[in-house]
């Protein structure tokens, strides 16, 4: 078993040297995740990067070990919401949804609401929470907007909100009144469609 496991960290540490900067022990728990990670169809630089940002800033290796593994459990989570087809910027935008707060029937929810990419509602959603708001209320107003709006009007949303939130406006608040406009404006923009007209004979 123990030679399997170092057999299988050899081969995916030969595939990408970067890997040795770490040391040894480090490296071969890492590439086990690594090659487990692309078994399962999951994206393996992500877990690369982590682990050098981990070495370039000193961190000690089993630091290093748990934050891989902990990627990797989330990226099984997004692509599991997102679906197979999802790609590695989404995979990565849902995983900082997920750990602002967002739960997984969040991001199933905009997967099946909205066309694709889902990079930037994701990473609105992400935003809204750092900025203070509750992740509940960012769900709710990400959804709300999802269907219709672009990326650039999600993007003016996120700005109104942190503006709003700047001026004083408690972060669910200044979210709740800019999603009821938002939704306004893009309803007025998209009105349902009228009775057909009839055919001229």
């Amino acid at each position: 078993m123990i030679l399997a496991v170092l057999l299988i960290a050899t081969q995916v540490a030969a595939q990408d040297p970067r890997l040795d900067r770490l040391d040894p022990d480090t490296r071969t728990q890492v590439t086990v995740v690594v090659d487990s990670a692309r078994r399962m169809g999951l994206p393996a630089e992500p877990l690369i990067q982590r682990a050098l940002e981990g070495a370039t800033k000193g961190a000690p290796g089993p630091r290093i070990v748990t934050a891989v593994r902990r990627l990797s459990a989330d990226l099984g989570t997004a692509r599991a919401a997102l679906g197979d087809g999802a790609s590695v910027p989404e995979l990565e935008a849902g995983v900082a949804a997920l750990r602002a707060g967002a739960t997984p029937q969040v991001l199933a929810k905009l997967h099946s609401v909205r066309r694709p990419p889902l990079t930037m509602a994701l990473s609105v959603l992400a935003d809204l929470v750092a900025s203070g708001v509750p992740a509940d209320s960012a769900a709710v107003a990400v959804l709300a907007l999802a269907p219709k709006a672009r990326d650039a009007d999600l993007v003016e949303f996120r700005r109104a909100v942190e503006r709003d939130i700047a001026l004083g406006a408690p972060p669910a608040a200044a979210t709740s009144v800019r999603v009821n406009a938002g939704a306004d404006v893009l309803n007025a923009a998209s009105p349902p469609p009228g009775p057909a007209l009839p055919r001229r004979p």
